[in-house]
């Protein structure tokens, strides 16, 4: 017994890269968080409607979203470690000048470029996180994306303190971006060698994107249309349809985000417990029967207790799906987290705008009912989650 607890416990290089991994997704989560937080005083700075600073985001999805294609194949060919570290520099230093764009061109531009070095950092440090994991020997990627909404609460959070104190945006970009660039040096060194990741080139050189890999990119996609739909309709929905004051209208959205945090610690343990599949399938029944049951209710308490379970289930469900896309095929982890980290950003962009339409047309309480069903699907799916060995005994 003795001997197994030996042969399982990570040794000190693991240990170190956990905690240097850790610190790349805590300064990504700040970083989209602080450009989050100043949006209001870059639009009034640079005297914006909406249409423009609409321009900025889709700008900055489209860097995101176009670098992901591409730092996969690189993370499997060069190894993430040697990516991860000059992206997240580069991440950092295209922070600092963003706040002092003098016109709407030179924030495009300089969105695009933030985007594109989210994008890359986003892939390898998820395949990073999956090599970290299996040198651990037990799950650990619901702790890193923990982590990430730790790094987003952090980023609003002095965001919302920079604009309380009358701190610029170029100020406040200039000090985060050389806090994310330092941060990326230093933990860099305590990264997995780059050589562990190097196995792309016995890869076979297929075309198309395995079918595996698709359904647990549609996985993600339906959590992130969840995601993105409470995030943006929330409030809306409890103000405008249960008719609740603007004081009370953004408290489902803050539950939903507490929830998902705090759970997303637990996920790991759950995991090891009852298995990534039931796991997957529980939240995905709590995520789809809670927010169900609470817009069947149609009161705002239920509202608020239905945002919050949302939360719960999907905290655990991304993790799981990133790490069984990262464990399918070692060889060419990063292009398959490359793709579903593509799918999930996909369902984050176009599920408000989705949810925005049917609710246009038959009410708001209907298309939030959307996400519920797509959680039910989730669950449904559960063993697409599956470990590889687990699957070719099955």
């Amino acid at each position: 017994m003795s001997d197994t607890a030996i042969e399982t416990r990570p040794a000190g290089v693991e240990r170190r890269a956990r905690w240097a991994v850790t610190a790349y997704f805590v300064f990504t989560g700040a970083t989209l968080a602080t450009w989050t937080a100043r949006i209001p005083a870059i639009k009034h700075d640079l005297r914006l409607d909406d249409a423009g600073i609409t321009l900025a985001l889709f700008a900055l999805a489209a860097g995101t979203v176009l670098s992901m294609q591409f730092a996969g194949r690189l993370a499997d060919r060069l190894g993430s470690a040697r990516l991860m570290v000059p992206a997240g520099v580069l991440l950092g230093v295209t922070m600092m000048p963003l706040g002092a764009a003098g016109n709407l061109p030179l924030l495009v531009a300089g969105l695009v470029l933030l985007g594109a070095w989210h994008g890359t950092v986003d892939v390898t440090m998820n395949a990073h996180a999956v090599q970290v994991e299996r040198g651990y020997g037990r799950p650990i990627m619901g702790a890193f994306h923990g982590m990430f909404s730790v790094g987003g609460l952090l980023g609003a959070g002095l965001g919302a303190l920079a604009a309380h104190l009358g701190i610029t945006p170029a100020v406040n970009f200039l000090l985060i971006g050389a806090g994310v660039a330092v941060v990326s040096l230093v933990a860099g060194r305590a990264l997995l060698p780059a050589e562990d990741h190097r196995a792309a080139e016995s890869v076979p050189a297929g075309r198309g994107i395995p079918m595996a890999i698709l359904f647990l990119g549609m996985l993600g996609f339906f959590c992130s249309v969840g995601e993105g739909s409470v995030a943006d309709w929330s409030p809306l929905y409890l103000h405008d349809t249960l008719h609740t004051s603007m004081a009370v209208a953004p408290i489902g959205y803050a539950v939903f985000s507490v929830a998902m945090a705090v759970f997303r610690f637990l996920g790991d343990r759950l995991s090891v417990r009852f298995g990534p599949v039931a796991l997957v399938r529980g939240c995905g029944l709590i995520a789809g029967a809670g927010l169900g049951t609470a817009l069947l209710l149609h009161h705002p308490v239920a509202a608020i207790i239905g945002f919050g379970l949302f939360g719960v289930g999907l905290s655990c469900i991304v993790p799981q799906v990133f790490s069984a896309a990262g464990n399918r095929d070692p060889r060419r982890s990063g292009r398959d987290l490359a793709q579903v980290s593509t799918l999930s950003y996909g369902g984050l962009l176009a599920g408000p705008v989705f949810i925005g339409l049917v609710s246009h047309g038959f009410g708001l309480t209907v298309g939030l009912a959307i996400p519920a069903v797509l959680a039910l699907l989730v669950a449904l799916s559960a063993p697409a989650v599956r470990p590889p060995s687990r699957q070719t005994s099955a």
